[in-house]
């Protein structure tokens, strides 16, 4: 394992004084995965186990969502509004924190994932949604960010003239970035484990979609003195579009810390050779990153976020030698897997 030069640790203590809710036990654990790495040969692969979290399912959203539900009770609000894809995990956190909370829960739909059969648009996370009380509504467009936050905060409106006090979780870039702070909280819980195991990685590979949990983990390491290589694995918009908008992430996360930003440009790395032929279709890295997983580690992969970024973990542990390691954060999503029943039943029948 590679010596990475650290850095003077910035002060995070605005962080620490913002308004958080917190639903899950921390820390999730770090675990090795032998039969994984030797399967795949090359580095050894480590991960780091946030789809443990036992919230509805769980997943990296869990983090995203503490602060965007500490700012929303401490508004008063009674009701959240959240926009994301049919078969969005954020959206089904989102219901899940506000159950727990005793908030109404708003979630809109966007037209993200083309060609899909009625399992994905009733099953998996639709499902839990029903389950937790949610409202649903639609946005036609899947590549609109602008539009869909904007529905949103007209919905918001309605719902002031209801009486209610509505808090509308934006995705968009152009607001606070308060999801990117949970991945803050998980670098630093992350190199407290690491530290605790005497272990430190070549290489951190996460998925890279919204960018909060890409561009939170790694402002974190950097804020923290951690100079480790991060990979955020493209799981949306091509490598050209990706790399400056977790730069912009990075530079608003600073700004809402009051901090000088620790990430430099070329820092920010990402891959799309696992993305075509896009989000949330799969193709032949991911089904067989999710086979791989399954069946030498009992690791459950979805086609949209993790399945890719194993892809890319096998790729880049591949291009190391047995003495280095790569970790991953796996990011969750296990309900939607029940989405692609018809896809991914193709998929497990092959050797």
């Amino acid at each position: 394992m590679t010596t990475m030069p650290n850095t003077v640790p910035a002060d995070l203590s605005t962080l620490d004084a913002m308004p958080r809710v917190s639903l899950y036990p921390a820390p999730t654990p770090i675990e090795p995965l032998p039969r994984l790495s030797e399967a795949n040969g090359g580095a050894s692969i480590w991960v780091k186990r946030d789809d443990a979290h036992p919230l509805a399912f769980g997943g990296n959203k869990v983090r995203q969502l503490e602060f965007s539900f500490g700012a929303a009770e401490a508004k008063g609000a009674d009701t959240v509004l959240i926009t994301g894809a049919v078969q969005s995990n954020y959206c089904r956190l989102a219901a899940a924190y506000a159950a727990r909370l005793g908030m109404a829960c708003h979630i809109q739909h966007e037209e993200r994932v083309s060609g899909v059969s009625e399992i994905y648009r009733h099953s998996g996370n639709v499902l839990i949604e029903q389950l937790l009380g949610a409202e649903f509504h639609s946005y036609p467009a899947g590549e609109d960010e602008g539009g869909a936050d904007r529905a949103m905060e007209a919905l918001a409106d309605r719902l002031r003239a209801e009486g209610l006090t509505p808090y509308v979780i934006h995705l968009g870039p152009g607001h606070p970035p308060l999801g990117a702070l949970g991945y803050v909280v998980a670098a630093r819980e992350t190199l407290t484990q690491l530290g605790e195991m005497g272990l430190r990685p070549d290489r951190i590979i996460v998925p890279s979609g919204s960018g909060a949990t890409h561009a939170g983990f790694l402002f974190g390491l950097r804020a923290l003195g951690d100079q480790t290589p991060v990979t955020g694995i493209c799981v949306r918009r091509a490598a050209r579009l990706q790399q400056p908008r977790i730069i912009h992430r990075c530079s608003e996360i600073a700004a809402l810390l009051e901090i000088e930003n620790p990430v430099k440009d070329s820092d920010v790395v990402v891959n799309d050779r696992f993305l075509a032929p896009g989000y949330g279709h799969l193709n032949l890295p991911t089904e067989r990153a999710i086979r791989l997983a399954a069946r030498t580690e009992a690791i459950i992969l979805d086609p949209v976020y993790t399945g890719k970024c194993v892809a890319g973990v096998l790729a880049a542990a591949g291009n190391h030698t047995p003495s280095e390691t790569v970790l991953f954060l796996h990011t969750g999503g296990t309900p939607g897997i029940f989405a692609y029943a018809d896809k991914l039943s193709a998929v497990a029948q092959r050797s």
